[in-house]
């Protein structure tokens, strides 16, 4: 029996099909099986302010398909809009805010199954969460990248906005130059242009199976998008037919393949945080091994920025993601019999794919940017739990310098902004983990300062915090243990030494045992800046990055 007719059936439920009917339901619609469609639409950012339009794309397919289905909005934060101040701690708990939505909006009107569109980074996270915490058929389909902006003879993408900042800071360009950037970096809907999180979560999606093969790279304006929108709709009914559930999917070996993907196209940092939150909604046990070992065997062929040269909107013009991911299976490096959206494998849905890679875009295997994946995780005497980096674009994968600590992003933003930081130096920024923001902070605002001052290759940066995917240098986030916890990030002092071994996976401070043991004794956590609403609830709940992040006491 649907899940819906226990809404709808019987003469007892005359009041709801009343309800139903107020808002233009015919008894035939009503009949039929009823279909969430989830969109995070709204005015706060580019990303997503096109999705109210594309939901009504999935409820036309949907309806073509017999189903009657059911438009309802959720939230999304733009971390471009929230990038650099106070508001960034909003982002990250977004993500658990949109899952918890969803999971109330299906539960309460027992929706038999469900399509989720989304746009800004922790939207398409959020959103595959509650698709594996409800476990009934459900598909995903993403709003689409914005196209490049384009000025001076190259293409712009928001990264270039903030790195430009950090070069007006240095005098390196005008102010008159800087708003030249501004002007033309974001031309239109549609979600940053470069393999940032949110279109690394899109690439993502195809490679878990959630989304349809060639959803991920068509831009947010091209017709192709509303196609995929349509189909999407079309192809939730008939997993529903075949009673193919969220979990029939999210297997362990399509989290293996999403780690594949991630570490081939050179994807963000955030993919780590998302995919753990996701698994641990599935019921699917993934760990930070889980993602070193598919990484050390998964070249990087896709050549994105911001460690590459290239956006989606080029990786469209090629093939898209399916042209990747079947360079990939022809090796070996995906699990061909993983089950997608479509009611077949991955393996079927590759077979009519003819395009080859470019070579210059997408490389073949043999012909790697990378041989080994791009997204390390690092453990060492400063990140016991672990630490993420991204080497995609870094010259040097060996640092040691002096600690510079401040306990917070603002500080650092300061530092930097007057030229109080010079090559040599290791910023560790901390009390921005899951727990101390709360919210697990991006700090592209600070990252983008130090690449746009010219030390991107000369320092790094370190954090319990997070970066966008439109960071880029020898910044290591995702701390772990966090400071707000006692963490050894919380014990560094200022001239510490500090040292990076990325190839070998090390992340040390480098004080003695008995040093640090002395320091923790010393140490008192600090008190937490919220104490009532969302901030106060999310620190009391969340868990360590190497977690996920997660606030889910059930997973």
């Amino acid at each position: 029996m649907l899940r819906s007719r226990k809404t709808v059936e019987g003469p007892e439920r005359a009041p709801h099909r009343a309800m139903y009917k107020a808002m233009g339901l015919t008894d035939e619609e009503i009949a039929r099986p009823f279909v969430g469609v989830s969109h995070s639409g709204n005015e706060a950012t580019p990303c997503n302010i096109h999705l109210g339009r594309l939901a009504e794309y999935a409820k036309a397919g949907v309806r073509d398909a017999n189903g009657t289905a059911r438009i309802f909005a959720t939230i999304a934060v733009s971390d471009g809009i929230a990038m650099g101040h106070e508001g960034m701690k909003a982002s990250l708990i977004s993500r658990e805010v949109i899952a918890d939505s969803i999971e109330l909006m299906v539960h309460a009107h027992q929706y038999d199954a469900l399509v989720c569109i989304a746009g800004c980074d922790k939207s398409l996270p959020g959103s595959m969460m509650a698709m594996a915490r409800l476990n009934i058929p459900s598909a995903f389909v993403y709003g689409g990248t914005m196209v490049p902006g384009y000025h001076d003879g190259r293409y712009l993408t928001i990264q270039d906005v903030f790195e430009a900042v950090g070069a007006y800071t240095k005098g390196t360009i005008t102010l008159q130059e800087l708003m030249e950037i501004e002007n033309h970096a974001c031309p239109s809907a549609g979600s940053c242009a470069g393999m940032y999180t949110a279109n690394t979560m899109a690439s993502i999606s195809e490679a878990l199976g959630l989304a349809l093969p060639g959803s991920a790279s068509p831009s947010a304006e091209d017709r192709r998008r509303a196609d995929a929108v349509y189909s999407t709709g079309r192809a939730v009914m008939q997993l529903l037919e075949l009673g193919i559930k969220a979990r029939d999917i999210l297997t362990f070996e399509a989290f293996e393949n999403a780690i594949a993907v991630l570490n081939a196209v050179g994807g963000s940092t955030n993919a780590v945080l998302h995919l753990l939150a996701i698994a641990r909604e599935a019921g699917v046990r993934l760990t930070y091994d889980d993602f070193e070992r598919i990484r050390a065997r998964t070249p990087h062929i896709a050549d994105m920025r911001p460690g590459g040269s290239y956006v989606m909107y080029e990786l469209d013009k090629v093939g898209g993601v399916p042209v990747i991911m079947k360079e990939l299976l022809k090796h070996g490096l995906l699990h061909g019999d993983a089950l997608t959206v479509t009611g077949r494998s991955v393996k079927e849905n590759l077979e009519n794919i003819t395009t080859e890679p470019d070579g210059r875009i997408v490389r073949r295997v043999e012909d790697a940017i990378h041989r080994e994946g791009t997204i390390r995780i690092l453990r060492g005497t400063l990140a016991p739990d672990g630490a993420v980096v991204k080497v995609a674009g870094i010259k040097a994968t060996m640092f040691r310098g002096r600690a510079r600590v401040f306990d917070g992003e603002e500080e650092a933003f300061q530092a930097i902004s007057k030229g109080r930081i010079v090559e040599g130096d290791a910023v560790v920024i901390r009390y921005e983990g899951p727990r101390g923001g709360p919210g697990m902070r991006e700090m592209l605002a600070v990252t983008a300062a130090i690449v746009g001052q010219g030390l991107g290759e000369h320092v790094a940066l370190i954090t319990d915090g997070r970066f966008s995917g439109a960071t880029r240098g020898l910044m290591i986030g995702h701390v772990a243990p966090e400071a707000a916890v006692g963490g050894p990030i919380a014990l560094v002092e200022d001239g510490d030494g500090i040292s990076v071994d990325v190839e070998h996976g090390r992340l040390d401070v480098e004080l003695s045992r008995e040093e640090l043991e002395a320091r923790r004794r010393r140490w008192r956590a600090k008190d937490q800046a919220y104490r009532h609403g969302v901030f106060a609830k999310y620190a009391m709940l969340v868990r360590s990055s190497a977690e996920g992040a997660v606030t889910n006491p059930a997973v």
